[in-house]
């Protein structure tokens, strides 16, 4: 798959745009510091846990989807768009938000738990055999008989420009920070962090060793269609590395891979210690920590975050 035209990249002042469009409509959310030495972290690093897990919706969605929305004017029909959950979650509540109809495309493979969020969301649900790419060609042939505003979850640039907030945000937070690490399905929201915090912070994209569409393109130099299962699948099961994500990625980033055994571990880590709930996707992020397939400079100052919460928490417990 080759790149094609250059794609257009939200710019600093698009960004900037998009951080006072969306100050009314999103959660600052918090910050955390479990402790030194904490989730098997070094003694002497600052350790940060960004909980992006209690945004609106449960996940960072709700800010690349709200920036997109308001960004527009939006049609008759309303919203539109593929999710493998956390999305259509965001997107069901944004047009709920602002009085508007909403249809999400699923995949079969999607949990219950996010299925039934969001029809309690008010939108109506079209749940379709396959994986994510399925779902997205079956919206977009829906868009094209309603013409409905498609809100694309990682590929477009007000998306992009909403994620992109997320940093805006962490940076105030933690003035030190110098390392971030962040799960990638599609990429929208390492693209986002990519494109806000400053040049000198490392960032660190982890991916389930089932579902590696970056690592795979990092590998190869292109865009690349890959198979993905494990665990986490419905959030971060993207069968190929986005467009916009992949220019904002591919020379800034570092890629980590993870086992599905350490996500569940880390999942059940973050309620144990914490009382934290976060869905795999969200808890991919950390398993990068608590696994040792990331080492933190020593001294360093690391931000983790937990980017989503829509679960079923009966499992929590290991």
């Amino acid at each position: 798959m080759t790149l094609g035209r250059m794609p257009e990249l939200p710019t600093s002042d698009d960004i900037a745009i998009a951080v006072e469009r969306l100050r009314e409509h999103v959660r600052r959310t918090p910050v955390v510091r479990p402790g030194r030495g904490a989730f098997g972290s070094d003694g002497s690093v600052d350790l940060v846990l960004k909980l992006e897990s209690l945004q609106h919706a449960g996940s960072f969605k709700a800010r690349g989807s709200f920036n997109s929305a308001l960004g527009t004017h939006l049609p008759p029909a309303g919203l539109i768009a593929a999710s493998g959950g956390n999305h259509g979650i965001a997107v069901a509540h944004v047009a709920q938000a602002l009085g508007v109809a909403a249809e999400i495309f699923v995949p079969a493979i999607s949990s219950p738990v996010k299925i039934d969020r969001i029809r309690r969301q008010g939108a109506t649900v079209h749940v379709i055999e396959g994986v994510y790419d399925d779902a997205q060609t079956a919206c977009d042939a829906r868009q094209a008989e309603t013409g409905a505003f498609s809100i694309h979850p990682f590929d477009a640039t007000l998306t992009l420009g909403g994620q992109a907030t997320m940093g805006v945000e962490l940076a105030e937070q933690v003035p030190g920070l110098d390392t971030v690490i962040v799960a990638v399905g599609g990429g929208g929201l390492a693209a986002g962090l990519a494109l806000s915090l400053p040049e000198h912070v490392r960032i660190v994209c982890v991916e389930p060793e089932t579902s590696q569409c970056l690592r795979t393109a990092l590998d190869r130099g292109e865009r690349t269609l890959v198979d993905v299962s494990g665990v986490a699948a419905d959030s971060l099961g993207a069968r190929t590395i986005g467009d916009l994500a992949f220019h904002a990625l591919r020379d800034r980033v570092e890629s980590v891979l993870v086992t599905d055994e350490s996500i569940v571990e880390a999942r059940c880590r973050l309620w144990e210690d914490l009382g934290v709930v976060a869905e795999t996707g969200g808890a991919t992020a950390l398993a990068a920590l608590t696994s040792g397939a990331f080492e933190p400079a020593p001294g360093s100052t690391l931000g983790v975050i937990v980017c989503g919460s829509n679960t079923d928490p009966s499992d929590l417990s290991s």
